[in-house]
């Protein structure tokens, strides 16, 4: 029934065809006997007369998409009315805005706010007969063909054009038809769209009015979009204030932002400014003079890039807008302008709770830092000397001095000279309300100042579900925009040993085994496999005696975690590493039991939830739904996850991380010090420090709730000196108990207390309950160290935001 039904409909547009082509095919058989018996210039006359009428009905078809096989064109209604940008919102998951995304700090301007001198270089560098044209310009049109000829390519668009696929987007925001897939000819009709759109606004608007429209909307780079934030972001002025020299500079941008950015590549722009100064020149705007003494002036920036970080959550937002890069790409929409509304699972109270924490807690470690380095420079090498030209090392890759190095071309003498002047700057400081003071410092002396602050990062997140509940990147996003939550890799010490446990118990052990603390050797290891690796303990000697797995995890004993790797294997760590979350590859050698590869405090703080989830994995949630502008649902998420160990494996390894805090010696006892236990919760974790206390960690665990913290310098030859004040029980722990404190006695959070299960849902096969009990005189203070040596090289990273190894 269908096919005959399609062949009738086939032959009605056959017969339909013939109707309209019949009388066509006539006319032309008629119209090309008369061209024969025509002279010679009724000839030609005909040729140009036919040309134009063709050229008037393709022109025609396109608009009209005849056939659907041009594609849409943007009407007059959506001319008169274009589709303004609107901002993204971020909701937290207790309803709360809490950011933005926009068209950064786009502000439009009237015609009568820009300068007069730069609508004359606007006009005399990209459209010079603008005041001409009714939108194409038919002598640039052949001017371009016939320069293409002789292989010399150049654009021909008009001002007018160039409005329209900024504003419109006619390149990617409507269809292209059945013959925009045709090689060759998707370009030449989207530049038919361009020309018949730019004629409908110049048939609309007044020429300033499409001025003004343009610089409105012209990206600029470095993040300023439209005039009014170009001329603030550049030279800190205003669009009606802006010299001729700097006019010339901005509107030298269009043509490609990047490669004539004053700040980026300040010779060419240099150049490129010239040339609009020339341009000026060569139209009698300006006089020879006045060119000759601008064009000897140099780029004078006064380069201030402005940001829209205003709310909670800023590296937070910042990871959001990367995840969400690609989808938005895929499904055809920008994050910063088409009003989307991003349901998040952050909670605006717990965020607010995780940055006081964070605040507080590092204000009295730097303050403990500080007093531990006073009257020296905290920047040394494993002997405890001063690492050497640490300051000019991080020096040399920054922006300032690559600007320098450029300017007076590597000339050392000029550069040092700079670098060592002094001169107002903004730095971070805990003693003001604002976090910034300014002072009068040399560039060096800067970048020694702010290499002095210790760093961290603190996620917290739902074992169940996987929502990220809060996310701190560091001590203050204005200063340090590089995020340690999940752009950071660092090692993770003892809070490894959750997966040569886990390995462990996949290989039948249990929490109630023991193993002689005693020293061990592991042979064939190093570069070259001829050297042996025999670890210590943190507190530098063994005890000679069975310990229980369970007692030696809660200590955190090295001894007893190197023998347990030895006998389950390298590569069986790395496999449960992964299954349990972590993504980082991991070097297959004998110090990866005590953490001695690099990974993200949110793949390790998402590795501890799935043990909580009873040994199901989840990937981390930072959405839950995404609308368009109209409310319309573009994505949902559905709870996805994936039983990577047993209940049982899974069950005796949270009866290890609650030992950190029952057994004796435990390194999470410190959280007994905390106001966390009068809400009926049930918490376990563990520590870990890293070699010469350069990375300090802690993940706690509660039913309900999982959240990890890590501190360090943001170069590793910066941290404490001693385990007493760096280890992770010291400055990691604290973070998340003061967080726990606040998020327990909200009553609105009273959800995320809670208790761990006494009885199992399986059967537990294996011993679990084996409290330990220690003779008072062998009882120490109790160390997470790990004795791992660093294999990345002391400076890893110079700038102040480093770049992700």
């Amino acid at each position: 029934m269908q096919n005959k039904i399609f062949d009738m409909s086939q032959q009605a547009i056959i017969q339909f065809l013939k109707k309209i082509l019949f009388p066509i095919k006539s006319l032309f058989k008629a119209g090309k006997d008369y061209y024969k018996k025509s002279p010679w210039y009724s000839k030609i006359i005909q040729i140009i007369a036919g040309f134009f009428i063709f050229f008037f009905v393709y022109l025609f078809l396109v608009d009209i998409n005849f056939l659907w096989l041009f594609g849409k064109s943007p009407g007059m209604s959506t001319i008169n009315n274009p589709n303004q940008s609107i901002a993204t919102t971020i909701i937290s998951a207790d309803g709360k805005t809490i950011g933005k995304y926009f068209r950064e700090n786009r502000t439009p301007v009237e015609f009568e706010e820009i300068s007069p001198m730069l609508i004359n270089a606007l006009i005399y560098t990209e459209d010079e007969r603008f005041y001409e044209h009714f939108g194409i310009d038919i002598k640039g049109v052949f001017g371009a063909v016939k320069d293409a000829l002789h292989g010399k390519a150049r654009g021909a668009s008009t001002i007018s054009q160039q409005l329209v696929k900024n504003m419109f987007k006619t390149r990617n925001q409507y269809s292209r038809g059945l013959l925009g897939y045709v090689p060759g000819v998707k370009l030449l009709i989207m530049k038919t769209k361009e020309w018949i759109t730019a004629v409908k606004i110049e048939m609309y608007y007044s020429k300033k009015e499409i001025l003004k429209m343009y610089l409105n909307t012209v990206d600029f780079g470095s993040n300023a979009y439209g005039i009014k934030t170009a001329a603030k972001t550049f030279f800190g002025t205003t669009p009606l204030n802006l010299t001729t020299e700097e006019s010339a500079t901005l509107i030298g941008l269009l043509k490609a932002p990047t490669s004539y950015s004053p700040l980026l590549n300040p010779e060419r722009s240099l150049k490129r400014r010239n040339i609009v100064l020339r341009n000026l020149l060569a139209h009698k705007v300006i006089s020879r003079q006045i060119c000759d003494s601008l064009e000897q002036i140099p780029i004078k920036l006064h380069y201030k890039m402005e940001q829209a970080y205003d709310g909670q959550a800023l590296y937070f937002r910042e990871y959001l807008a990367s995840e969400l890069s690609d989808w938005c790409k895929t499904n055809g929409y920008d994050l910063y302008s088409d009003g989307l509304k991003i349901y998040v699972t952050i909670d605006s109270r717990m965020q607010q709770y995780a940055e006081e924490a964070v605040h507080s807690q590092m204000k009295l470690i730097q303050k403990r830092f500080d007093d531990h380095w006073r009257g020296q420079n905290p920047w040394q090498d494993e002997n405890h000397k001063e690492i050497p030209f640490f300051a000019e090392r991080l020096a040399q890759q920054t922006h300032y001095y690559k600007l320098l190095n450029a300017k007076y071309k590597g000339n050392k003498d000029s550069i040092n000279y700079y670098l060592n002047k002094p001169h107002l700057v903004e730095l971070f400081d805990y003693e003001h309300e604002t976090g910034k003071v300014k002072k009068i410092m040399s560039s060096m002396d800067s970048i020694r100042y702010m290499n002095r602050f210790m760093h961290t990062g603190f996620v917290a997140m739902e074992p169940q579900s996987g929502y990220v509940k809060a996310w701190v990147g560091d001590i203050d996003f204005n200063f340090w925009k590089y995020d340690k939550v999940e752009q950071s890799k660092r090692q993770p010490g003892s809070t490894f040993k959750l997966f040569v446990y886990t390995a462990a118990m996949m290989h039948g052990m249990s929490p109630c085994d023991t193993r002689v603390d005693q020293p061990v050797s592991w042979p064939n290891t190093g570069k070259d496999g001829n050297e042996t690796w025999s670890p210590t303990n943190a507190n530098g000697y063994f005890l000679y005696r069975p310990i229980t797995l369970k007692n030696a995890f809660a200590q955190s004993i090295n001894s007893i975690a190197v023998q347990v790797g030895k006998e389950v294997g390298i590569g069986e760590i790395i496999k449960y590493a992964h299954l349990l979350g972590i993504k980082s590859p991991l070097k297959n050698e004998p110090a990866l039991t005590l953490g001695a590869s690099d990974v993200s405090l949110l793949e390790l703080v998402n590795s501890y939830t799935t043990i909580v989830n009873e040994g199901q994995y989840h990937d981390p949630v930072v959405v839950t739904r995404i609308e368009d502008r109209n409310g319309n649902v573009l994505y949902e998420n559905k709870l996805e996850q994936k039983r990577v160990i047993p209940y049982e494996d899974a069950w005796l390894m949270l009866e290890l991380l609650k030992g950190g805090l029952t057994e004796p010696g435990g390194t999470s006892r410190a959280l007994w010090s905390f106001n966390l236990f009068k809400w009926n919760t049930d918490f376990g974790g563990k520590t870990g420090t890293s070699n010469n206390h350069s990375d300090a960690w802690y993940v706690g665990v509660t039913p309900n709730l999982v959240g990890g913290a890590w501190v360090g310098g943001e170069q590793r030859s910066v941290h404490f000196r001693t385990g007493n004040l760096g280890q992770g029980s010291r400055t990691a722990l604290p973070i998340f108990a003061s967080f726990m404190e606040k998020v327990l006695a909200d009553e609105s959070l009273k959800r995320y207390r809670g208790k761990f299960p006494t009885k199992p849902k399986e059967e537990i096969k294996r011993d679990y309950n084996c409290p330990t009990y220690v003779p008072a005189d062998t009882m120490n203070v109790v160390s997470d160290s790990t004795d791992v040596p660093v294999t990345e090289p002391e400076v890893a990273d110079p700038t102040a935001e480093p770049i992700p190894e």
